[in-house]
């Protein structure tokens, strides 16, 4: 409650990037102090790994890898960085990052700001041989890998390159490797999600995976978005069975804008870009459950978008979903916010599985 306080009155007064910016120091800062704290929740068996709990935090946080572990000391069972892209970018101009309070909910059309695969790689290896030497355990590390911007999006070749060269470089780091071909912000990037697209690109990635990291196959999921007909939902199920591919993460941000309270004329002002948190809901939960019902048992599934409570994430669970990730509510309820419903997961979690 504190926490809504402060973001209520004083907060949402801040410009989106910089208190991002200032929360996420301010996290890395406190990192020793947190890793020292009990992990919340229940251990859960999915991508053939073992989770510390079924709470994680989606991708667009943690974009360059440098709070890994802070953050899982919040209470998330696994932390998916990125998107990370080949080349290094400076992502969309700002301001490019918009609350939408009345809705708990946030626009970005950030771009896919990054520093590069090679940049994250070598931070990451950094990491890996600091666990090594220390004994520490940390959460799941997932790596989320997106195309660079300056790529064509219809010249194939370029595309499955330019992903190459990120998976070859991240896959000896990840715990799991995510190819995301679903952010609104990248031109073109949802192109490739049709099928005739998206089978070869994944069936490459998966080969490239296998020969960064001959001695231990990393699950490869693909991230789909929530604006994606039922039919190619389905689509998308069944090139994932044929892949072999490991899962699915269920959904990215969507261009839609129906059905919310805020005015108009900010829902304007904010412009272009993704939309993520509670007005989610309903589509990424509808999405899930046909996922879920169309691959049964034989993948892992992931549910993000708009779980905002715990009693929403336990029911993204009852939907079909293995482990669930967030990160608007995460911004929106604050630091001890993860540990509430690491803690719910575990407590509701048999009921819905």
């Amino acid at each position: 409650m504190i926490y809504r306080q402060l973001f209520d009155r004083v907060l949402v007064h801040s410009d989106p990037e910089r208190a991002h910016h200032q929360g996420f120091a301010a996290i890395r800062a406190a990192g020793p102090a947190l890793r020292a704290l009990p992990t919340p929740g229940a251990p859960v068996e999915a991508l053939g790994l073992r989770f510390p709990n079924a709470l994680g935090l989606a991708a667009g946080f943690d974009k360059n890898a440098v709070g890994i572990d802070a953050l899982g000391g919040l209470g998330f069972g696994h932390v998916e960085v990125g998107t990370v892209t080949a080349l290094a970018q400076p992502g969309n101009p700002a301001p490019r990052l918009f609350r939408l309070t009345a809705d708990r909910a946030v626009v970005n059309r950030m771009g896919f700001n990054n520093d590069g695969a090679d940049a994250v790689a070598a931070r990451l290896a950094r990491r890996a041989e600091r666990r090594r030497r220390s004994g520490a355990g940390g959460p799941v590390l997932g790596v989320n890998i997106g195309k660079s911007k300056v790529v064509p999006e219809d010249d194939q070749a370029a595309v499955e390159a330019d992903y190459e060269h990120s998976a070859r470089l991240l896959t000896p780091f990840a715990d799991y490797l995510v190819v995301n071909v679903s952010s609104p912000n990248t031109p073109g990037l949802r192109t490739l999600q049709a099928v005739e697209r998206l089978e070869p690109l994944l069936a490459h990635v998966r080969r490239v995976a296998d020969d960064a990291s001959p001695r231990r196959r990393v699950p490869l999921l693909v991230k789909i978005a929530p604006d994606l007909a039922d039919e190619d939902v389905d689509a998308v199920a069944d090139l994932a069975l044929a892949q072999g591919l490991d899962g699915v993460i269920a959904t990215n941000t969507t261009i839609g804008r129906a059905g919310l309270r805020s005015p108009a004329a900010l829902v304007e002002a904010a412009g272009a870009g993704g939309l993520s948190g509670a007005p989610l809901t309903a589509r990424s939960e509808e999405v899930l459950r046909r996922l879920r019902s169309r691959v049964g048992d034989r993948l892992t599934l992931i549910g993000v978008g708009g779980i905002g409570t715990p009693d929403e994430a336990v029911r993204r669970l009852a939907a079909g979903a293995d482990l669930v990730q967030a990160y608007t509510a995460f911004i929106y309820e604050g630091p001890l916010w993860p540990r509430r419903v690491a803690s719910a997961l575990a407590r509701g979690g048999a009921a819905a599985g």
